[in-house]
């Protein structure tokens, strides 16, 4: 090679080439930028730094840089499987719904008005129905058959949400209906609800006086923590506005209460109709679905002329639904300030805007609000949420999340109906990727024949998937 660089010029290109394949090199040896939109950084120093398998995340490929494959999104229509006898409206016509590659769906029972699910230790299912005479069903599943039904509890006001959770050896069962929540000692094999106890009395409801029978969101939504505290998400009585701020106890907020019932304290604030409530698998890290204000003006003086006009066009797509983290003391912005999703940040950590009805001059400072970890589609209608971590459904969607979309009513396309997955990051604790997993519910006509509400896994690996409107539960399972 010597004799190369004698040659008139080339000492020149050699040195050129020579710098070339050096910044190859380098090129190659960086990291690859981070997905969720900063920059990628050095590797961990030590090899055992980020995420494993044993605690929810996924080893980095040997390559390295290279993300995992996200999970395949609902795109393949098949039809719904209606077993004898559960084929009355809306599956007296043939009916399909969209899932992932391999997955197919049945109607598991028919339990009408069927809103909140709560799975038993021993593998029977638990059904709200708020607006069918106050009851609580439970199903009994059966092989190759459909389930028993029962009427478990009766005559109550208007029940909801119900919760699990064994403490000290007992397991308890906890129902809410909207002006209480009460509990009950779980015996398997029972039919029927043993002696309940009411643990939190007097919740704020249509017949509360002060609110003279108005109440746009009575319905509550609970969750138990490891230390056995309750929690109880008291939603607002309006789209917007100051009132629900200055009751007692203070509404479109979360309550904990100590295991015995007492000693009730306001959690976080600002979360205008919290749904879903559901623990972080491990951990006492409350995660809500909420709901936002409808109907906003457009909150930009800006100069077009828009400023304070209530725009179809704004209003499709303003304020985003939430799903997030509730700390205790934490301020979620309703109905001062709302999310903002046209910066670039996208969905994730969204700046507030002030609320033109409520907020127009900046008496409260939107900066000071926490915000909220992730957005979703505004008038979706975030309910039911399920960690899948440690669930026996299906990988890749484990570690992750599935979250029941009930679907808008002033949104000018149609939006949500449908259960979306979240993928899980690990090592942030942070929702990613979103995705339909199934979806279907709102035709291409835009007529809608189901509305999910909740979702829950069944041991087997199983999905279970509560519609109010078809008055079903569906299963969702991989073939």
């Amino acid at each position: 090679m010597k004799w190369l660089a004698s040659v008139p010029g080339m000492r020149h290109w050699l040195l050129s080439l020579s710098v070339l394949l050096w910044m190859s090199s380098a090129c190659r040896s960086s990291p690859e930028p981070a997905q969720d939109g900063g920059t990628g950084g050095p590797p961990p120093e030590t090899p055992d730094a980020g995420p494993s398998p044993e605690d929810g995340g996924s080893l980095p490929p040997e390559d390295g840089g290279v993300p995992p494959v996200p999970p395949p999104e609902a795109s393949v229509n098949v039809p719904v499987t209606v077993p004898e006898g559960l084929n009355t409206y809306p599956f007296n016509t043939p009916r399909t719904l969209t899932v992932p590659p391999g997955f197919s769906i049945s109607v598991f029972a028919r339990v009408p008005d069927a809103r909140f699910i709560a799975l038993a230790p021993n593998g029977d299912v638990l059904v709200s129905q708020p607006d069918s005479q106050g009851v609580v069903k439970l199903l009994r599943p059966r092989a190759g058959q459909t389930p028993e039904v029962f009427d478990w509890a009766t005559g109550l006001r208007r029940p909801h949400d119900i919760v699990f959770h064994t403490r000290e050896g007992t397991t308890w069962v906890y129902v809410s209906e909207t002006n209480r929540v009460t509990r009950s000692v779980w015996t398997p094999g029972e039919t029927s609800r043993a002696q309940a106890s009411v643990l939190v009395a007097g919740l704020p409801d249509s017949s509360s006086d002060e609110l003279q029978g108005k109440y746009g969101h009575e319905l509550k939504n609970i969750a138990v923590d490891s230390a056995g505290r309750l929690y109880v998400s008291i939603a607002s009585t309006c789209n917007v506005c100051i009132s629900d701020t200055q009751s007692t106890p203070q509404r479109a907020t979360v309550y904990r209460y100590a295991p015995d019932g007492t000693g009730g304290q306001l959690f976080a604030s600002g979360l205008r109709n919290a749904e879903g409530l559901a623990f972080e698998p491990g951990t006492d890290t409350l995660w809500v679905t909420v709901n936002a204000r409808d109907n906003i003006p457009y909150p930009h003086d800006d100069g077009t002329g828009k400023y304070g006009q209530v725009l179809t066009e704004y209003v499709d797509n303003h304020p985003p639904e939430s799903l997030t983290r509730a700390r205790e003391g934490g301020r979620y912005g309703w109905p001062f300030c709302n999310p903002n999703p046209d910066t670039a940040s996208g969905m994730k950590q969204m700046p507030y805007d002030r609320d033109y009805n409520q907020n127009r001059t900046g008496s409260v400072d939107c900066a000071q609000m926490d915000r909220v970890d992730q957005g979703i589609q505004a008038h979706s209608a975030p309910l039911g949420l399920a960690f899948l971590s440690g669930t026996a459904f299906p990988a890749p969607y484990t570690p992750g999340l599935a979250v029941a979309y009930h679907g808008s009513w002033n949104h000018t396309g149609g939006v949500g109906y449908q259960v979306a997955h979240f993928g899980w990051d690990a090592a942030t604790r942070q929702p990613t990727g979103e995705r339909a997993l199934v979806k279907g519910w709102l035709g291409a006509d835009k007529k809608v024949w189901g509305r999910p509400v909740d979702v829950a896994v069944l041991p087997d690996g199983g999905l279970l998937i509560s519609d109010d409107k078809a008055g079903a539960l569906y299963l969702l399972r991989k073939d």
